[in-house]
C-alpha cells in the first residue's frame, strides 16, 4: 500500500511540475491590428537588445504565421509602423498562445491581445 501511495504522489508531482519544465514559446500567428503597415518586424527576449528578424510583416488587418521556438516565454516585438515610426510591444507572453494581435493607439500606446 505504501508503494502504491509513493507512486501516486510521484505521478501527481510530475503532473503538477511537468508543465513549467516543458514551457517555452513556439509557433504563433501574428495579427497586425495597428491600422497601418508594418516594416522591420523583429523580436528579442524581454530585457535584451538582441533583435532577430521575424521576416515579412502582415499588412494592416492581416495575419501571418510565425515559425518560432525558444525555451523562454517573455519577448518584445518591435516594428516600424507607417506614419508613426518604431514601436515596441514589451513583455509579450508567447507560451501557450495561438495568436498575438499587435495593437496601437495614439493615446493608449502599444499593447497586444492574445488568442490562447
Amino acid at each position: 500500500m505504501v508503494a502504491v501511495m509513493k507512486k501516486f504522489a510521484l505521478a501527481a508531482l510530475v503532473v503538477a511540475c511537468g508543465s513549467p519544465a516543458l514551457a517555452g514559446a513556439s509557433n504563433f500567428t501574428l495579427v497586425n491590428g495597428t491600422g497601418g503597415a508594418l516594416a522591420e518586424l523583429s523580436i528579442a527576449r524581454s530585457g535584451t537588445h538582441e533583435w532577430k528578424s521575424l521576416g515579412a510583416a502582415p499588412a494592416a488587418g492581416a495575419r501571418s504565421p510565425v515559425s518560432f521556438s525558444d525555451p523562454d516565454c517573455a519577448f518584445d516585438i518591435r516594428a516600424t509602423v507607417a506614419g508613426s515610426g518604431p514601436v515596441t510591444w514589451a513583455g509579450i507572453n508567447l507560451c501557450d498562445v495561438k495568436s498575438v494581435t499587435l495593437k496601437r493607439d495614439e493615446s493608449a500606446g502599444a499593447w497586444v491581445d492574445y488568442d490562447q
